[in-house]
């Protein structure tokens, strides 16, 4: 029997926070290690649980929960979800224009399989959530990163996604709050994304799983601005959310894709996109009974995201601490659970950053992932989870810290 190989599809598809990293850590931990994983925000070995709210209603559920539902997810569910984007200002928004997926993680390779076409070019951040990336080349299409300039929090820079248009650019994605920065853009930053795909009709994606996790403090009130409500009627809009981060249920796989703007324009993708959706059946039933519930109830991630909150708590220990390492430079996340620190090049000399990971890994039994795993430039900087308590936190950095005094110039 000749070899079984994988498709070419997977030729330039990479996952790198769950790639050859982990797979060393897995055989670290079937040594007898313990490791310490900070490379994947993931709540629940954290400490944290789904709000017992939640929990009772999908419980609740289970007997009517047995059987497929609509394959664009439950009526309850998108209602929900319709109601929450029409508080926000798109009072355009109907139950038609939801549709409900095991997480934003499957409708983005459900979108971009309905949306790309071989050659077409799509415009992502860098760095980015590694998906888009991936999701990208699996559907034949070709990922363009366009830079977020660290020296200015991290925003986009306009001028580079200007520069970066073609007459195969098809849609431009935007990630806010960002991960793997915790940036969160101004209303200027988002108008000025709005106005580049309206003057060049490109769709807009907007990843948006992050919207509910933000630090304000004396200094700074972040603000998020949905890409949707500038995007109007001219423009089509896909926007992503869910559960997962926000109400820390990870593992029940609960997202949505809303779409907004010339809906009549894009009834072909639209079609398109609900046979995928057809073919998949329908997402988790259980989990889609939590949306209403989440969405309509008390909003506990208030709670955890100020000062005394735990997010907050952790996310500007770590910054702090990540800042006091010599060579080490972190930009204040304002947004989401990561710290996306930079390694001064002329103090540490790193030419293979996941190399620099996997050696971190081995000498203190910290997992944390690689920037050019994030389709970042240059092998300079490095993703932190800053999930665990102050104490691990602590302990993790200085570790860190540690390490790099080992191979400083």
């Amino acid at each position: 029997m000749r070899p079984i190989v994988q498709s070419k599809k997977l030729q330039h598809v990479r996952y790198d926070v769950r790639g050859p990293i982990l797979v060393e850590a897995q055989r670290l931990e079937a040594e007898g290690h313990k490791i310490l994983k900070l490379n994947i925000g993931n709540t629940a070995p954290f400490g944290f649980e789904a709000p017992e709210a939640i929990v009772a209603d999908m419980v609740h559920n289970l007997p009517d929960a047995q059987g497929y539902s609509d394959s664009r997810g439950i009526y309850s569910a998108r209602t929900a979800v319709a109601q929450y984007y029409q508080a926000r200002g798109l009072t355009d928004t109907t139950v038609d224009d939801v549709y409900i997926g095991n997480g934003v993680s499957e409708l983005i390779s459900m979108v971009l399989q309905a949306f790309v076409d071989d050659g077409n070019e799509i415009l992502i951040p860098a760095p980015d959530y590694p998906l888009w990336t991936g999701a990208v080349s699996l559907s034949g299409g070709t990922p363009v990163h366009y830079r977020c300039d660290e020296s200015n929090g991290w925003n986009p820079d306009l001028e580079d996604i200007e520069s970066k248009i073609t007459e195969n650019t098809h849609a431009l994605v935007v990630i806010n709050p960002n991960n793997p920065t915790g940036a969160v853009y101004s209303e200027e930053i988002v108008r000025g994304l709005v106005d580049i795909a309206r003057r060049h009709h490109l769709v807009l994606m907007a990843d948006e799983i992050y919207e509910k996790i933000l630090y304000a403090d004396d200094a700074v009130t972040p603000v998020h601005h949905h890409v949707a409500t500038f995007a109007e009627d001219d423009v089509l809009c896909l926007t992503f959310s869910g559960l997962s981060k926000a109400y820390r249920v990870c593992g029940y796989r609960a997202g949505w894709v809303m779409v907004s703007g010339p809906k009549h324009l894009a009834e072909d993708f639209l079609e398109g996109l609900t046979l995928l959706a057809n073919m998949r059946m329908c997402a988790n039933v259980p989990a889609q009974h939590a949306i209403q519930t989440a969405l309509g109830g008390y909003q506990s991630i208030n709670e955890l995201i100020v000062p005394g909150g735990r997010f907050y708590e952790q996310i500007k220990l770590a910054n702090r601490l990540l800042n006091e390492i010599p060579g080490v430079t972190s930009v204040e996340p304002h947004g989401a659970l990561y710290c996306f620190p930079r390694l001064d090049p002329e103090m540490y000399a790193i030419e293979d950053d996941q190399q620099f990971v996997i050696d971190l890994l081995r000498a203190k039994k910290i997992l944390v992932t690689h920037g050019t795993g994030f389709n970042w430039f240059e092998p300079d900087h490095f993703r932190l989870v800053t999930l665990p308590d102050t104490e691990v936190l602590t302990e993790a950095i200085g570790r860190i810290g540690e390490y790099l005094e080992t191979i400083r110039r």
